[in-house]
């Protein structure tokens, strides 16, 4: 007897070529998770474009509204149309897949998401008119000139409104601007010479600032420990250690915290991987390795590390999201961060957070209270009645003469000691 194939119908199936509206939002599954997805690719689009000044605002989690305004090279007018094809990019040839330069490569980010919400990109490159162009569910708009000094401005709004299913997926507004701001802090510590500046706009009025990073200066190490300081708090950078090792081509940078500076969970672990955030399973597990002789099992350490090497030892071409990478000898990379970290572990000592110690010292201080209130500065209670005077009297014949307070009192002579005891000599004995 046949078997009928659920999947597939009674008569015969036909292939079919979808088309490019279609095609656009199942690419955009994979790269649009959420609202902080559509932000990071903005935003690694910004810092490409040689910006040192970007703001990111949103509303509503980023669910009505995402904006983001760069001061970078811009686009030019005609060139609009063909940054909102797929696989269109300013970023490769397509000659070489592993000499990947740039955080963007496929050129999957602008299409993606004017197939899933109303997407306007307004920009200004050197020497030419300004010009804008918008995109709804995938339908493209005619170019029009616009006024602006420079750079780009990419407006998003009402995201996913073209697959409305995808909403129910996303978590509260309060949820998604959280996921927000720790995209724009982990781009932030890789890029420490760029302000980044995230603002909320929900509601009405012009918002609040969330977060907001001013460009460092200086060396690059100098002005790596101020950025971490204005990002992840000036605790961390006073107790982390500073990390500079190199081995066959890797070299490893950043700031490792002291032992005792531990947390409760793994949230303050950032990795990056020239220059690139990334969430790689081998690099935690090496840093977790790192601290093995150093940490219990249900503390974790706090670093941020960056390895940096040439494209060509690492493929970021693993996942659309890029938040994965591959080395060519990954041994090689977690043997570094393990020898490194060690080293610089070792090195340090006993040295103690200051964080731990100040509030060790802080518990070790005499406590502030009111004025103390002495037993002999208390009003008198009158004398006690003992609990069992029987069993005293039953031992008077061996120790001698025991006498209750009460006989202390009416006898003058005895007025300081509470009890009088005949210790028994050897003669009477």
């Amino acid at each position: 007897m046949a078997q009928s194939i659920p999947k597939i119908g009674a008569a015969q199936p036909v292939i079919r070529q979808l088309d490019e509206t279609a095609v656009n939002r199942i690419a955009a599954g994979e790269v649009v998770e959420r609202p902080a997805s559509a932000v990071k690719e903005l935003v690694e689009n910004a810092i490409d474009a040689g910006a040192q000044r970007i703001t990111v605002e949103y509303a509503d989690g980023g669910k009505t509204l995402i904006r983001v305004t760069d001061d970078g090279c811009g686009i030019a007018g005609d060139d609009l149309p063909l940054a909102l094809s797929r696989h269109a990019t300013s970023k490769i040839d397509g000659s070489d897949l592993l000499n990947i330069h740039s955080f963007g490569f496929r050129g999957e980010a602008l299409p993606s998401l004017g197939a899933v919400g109303r997407l306007t990109i307004t920009s200004r490159a050197a020497g030419h008119d300004g010009a804008e162009v918008s995109v709804n569910g995938g339908k493209m708009g005619d170019v029009r000139p616009a006024a602006l000094n420079g750079g780009t401005v990419v407006t998003l709004r009402d995201l996913f409104f073209a697959t409305p299913a995808r909403l129910k997926f996303l978590r509260t507004d309060r949820a998604e601007a959280q996921a927000i701001g720790d995209v724009i802090k982990r781009l932030a510590m890789a890029e420490p010479f760029v302000q980044f500046t995230l603002r909320d706009v929900s509601g009405e009025g012009a918002g609040r600032e969330v977060f907001r990073a001013n460009a460092e200066q200086g060396e690059m190490f100098e002005a790596l420990h101020g950025r971490l300081a204005q990002v992840l708090g000036r605790e961390f950078a006073d107790n982390a250690l500073a990390i500079d090792a190199q081995r066959e081509g890797l070299h490893l940078t950043g700031f490792a915290a002291l032992p005792t500076y531990s947390r409760g969970s793994a949230v303050t672990q950032y990795l990056f991987v020239n220059g690139r955030p990334v969430r790689d399973k081998l690099l935690v597990g090496a840093l977790r390795g790192a601290y093995f002789d150093f940490l219990s099992r249900d503390r974790h350490p706090a670093a941020a590390l960056f390895i940096d090497c040439d494209p060509t030892l690492v493929d970021v071409n693993v996942h659309p999201a890029k938040s994965e990478v591959r080395f060519r000898d990954p041994g090689l990379a977690r043997g570094l961060i393990v020898s490194a970290l060690r080293h610089a572990l070792a090195d340090a000592g006993h040295r103690a957070s200051t964080t731990v110690a100040g509030a060790t010292l802080g518990a070790m201080q005499p406590e502030q209270i009111g004025a103390r209130v002495y037993q002999m500065d208390r009003a008198s209670m009158g004398p006690r009645p003992l609990p069992n005077p029987q069993g005293f009297a039953e031992t008077a014949g061996m120790w001698g003469r025991v006498e209750t307070p009460a006989q202390q009192v009416t006898d003058p002579s005895d007025a300081v000691s509470y009890t009088h005891l005949t210790l028994p000599t050897n003669r009477e004995v």
